[in-house]
């Protein structure tokens, strides 16, 4: 009886360290990435998240990359619009997409936002802000103004005229100030839980005409309720609440977030 017990105990450790080591494989990627929460892929394959709806069927959408060289260089994905038989056209509108501090323009390409703006007409642009993926940091954007600057240089070079900005958290530090100083060159906004809507005057968020998509999560009661409470001011607004998201909300119901994008988008142009 005691031998019994000691091969069923025996079973029930090597049990358990069967079942760490599988979970610790299955985070070993998002670990090494620097973030503590599952990949996209590892969420979708633990069935955390749903999968992003794909381009319609039948259109193959090309996701390329390049560098802009400069202080710092900057590395970029695009994703060019195409019609309904996968032909090339021009855009209905631009968009440029930024990222938070735990993700880069990879996300947006995993995710399936690039693929899926192309394939409604729109020219996607994701960019690794410096410091991340393999945009390398530099000293020269350490201040609101080069941060502006940086984002225009970007533009310019691109020939992105009168874009939409996606901001998630960590990237409202180039896109605030860069909607204060150029809001009129920008066709739309939308800001994802973006730090430093604090620094901003109930004057300043007045005067700025720029259509925009507040998005934020749920369950993200820090950032998230703190900037939805200051960008309300902005007087041309529509906010949407994604119900049972965390900060990265667009992670977590990727579907509601790009139908609530897609919406904004259609009429705008």
């Amino acid at each position: 009886m005691q031998m019994m017990n000691f091969f069923r105990n025996r079973l029930v450790v090597l049990g358990l360290v069967l079942l760490a080591t599988v979970l610790l494989y299955l985070l070993l990627p998002s670990i090494r990435q620097g973030s503590m929460e599952p990949s996209l892929e590892v969420q979708q394959r633990m069935g955390l998240m749903p999968a992003s709806p794909p381009p319609p069927s039948g259109i193959n959408i090309t996701v390329r990359t390049g560098q802009l060289p400069g202080d710092p260089p900057l590395f970029f994905r695009e994703a060019l619009p195409v019609d309904s038989a996968g032909r090339q056209i021009l855009p209905r509108l631009q968009m440029v997409l930024l990222h938070g501090q735990a993700f880069t323009s990879k996300t947006w390409e995993e995710l399936g936002t690039l693929s899926l703006l192309a394939s409604n007409g729109y020219q996607a642009l994701a960019l690794d802000l410096p410091g991340f993926g393999n945009s390398p940091d530099s000293e020269s954007v350490k201040s609101d103004q080069s941060r502006v600057d940086l984002l225009k240089r970007f533009l310019e070079a691109l020939g992105v005229r009168a874009p939409v900005l996606l901001s998630p958290s960590m990237s409202g530090h180039y896109a605030l100030p860069f909607l204060q100083k150029h809001s009129s060159q920008l066709h739309g906004f939308v800001p994802i839980a973006p730090v430093g809507t604090r620094g901003i005057t109930p004057q300043q968020y007045r005067d700025i005409q720029t259509p925009t998509l507040i998005i934020y999560g749920e369950l993200d009661t820090n950032l998230g309720a703190q900037s939805h409470k200051n960008l309300i001011q902005l007087p041309h607004h529509t906010a949407v609440k994604l119900a049972g998201a965390r900060h990265a909300c667009y992670m977590d119901k990727p579907r509601e977030f790009h139908r609530a994008l897609l919406d904004f988008l259609s009429k705008l142009d």
